[in-house]
């Protein structure tokens, strides 16, 4: 039979535990919250789901989620620049498609290398220089759609660019909040 004094420890640390594990999980909460009240296109659940694909999300603070959102959007926009290298081995010399696939791959390059910095501003409390470096790569999606739109040419990219825009307004709406 355990003793009081062995117990109690014991009975401390798991209260401590489940304490920071519902704070955390109430700022996840909040954060997603706030962020699809702010931004009608971006659900509640959407939200949620976004940051679930980092297991971190769930025990972090509203930084740690910033940096965390950063990160998501980063290895998404890495993911564009692969499937734009397999569209454009997939389709040829065709001009009308391949001038604006090479725009869009220069676009997610430069996208990769601003939300490195944006990361690396949140990391040291310089959040408006993040912001900046977030708003910069949240313009790639829309200006790589657009070099379809002026030629004429379907986008083959649309639900990648999509994806992107919304995943850069959960980013830079959490990083506002900073």
């Amino acid at each position: 039979m355990m003793r009081a004094s062995q117990v109690l420890p014991q009975l401390a640390v798991l209260l401590l535990f489940l304490l920071v594990s519902s704070s955390a999980a109430s700022t996840l909460d909040d954060t997603c919250k706030s962020v699809s009240a702010s931004n009608k296109d971006l659900a509640y659940d959407y939200c949620v789901k976004f940051f679930q694909a980092c297991k971190g999300s769930a025990t972090a603070d509203k930084s740690g989620l910033a940096v965390i959102a950063t990160k998501i959007v980063r290895a998404a926009a890495v993911s564009t620049g692969r499937r734009i290298a397999t569209i454009k081995a997939s389709q040829g010399d065709d001009r009308r498609i391949q001038g604006p696939l090479a725009d869009c791959d220069e676009l997610y390059s430069s996208a990769v290398d601003q939300l490195d910095a944006a990361a690396r501003g949140i990391s040291s409390g310089k959040f408006q220089d993040a912001l900046t470096n977030l708003s910069a790569a949240a313009d790639a999606p829309q200006t790589c759609e657009e070099g379809f739109r002026e030629l004429g040419v379907s986008s083959p990219l649309a639900d990648e660019d999509s994806k992107f825009s919304k995943e850069c307004s959960i980013a830079l709406a959490v990083t506002n909040t900073l």
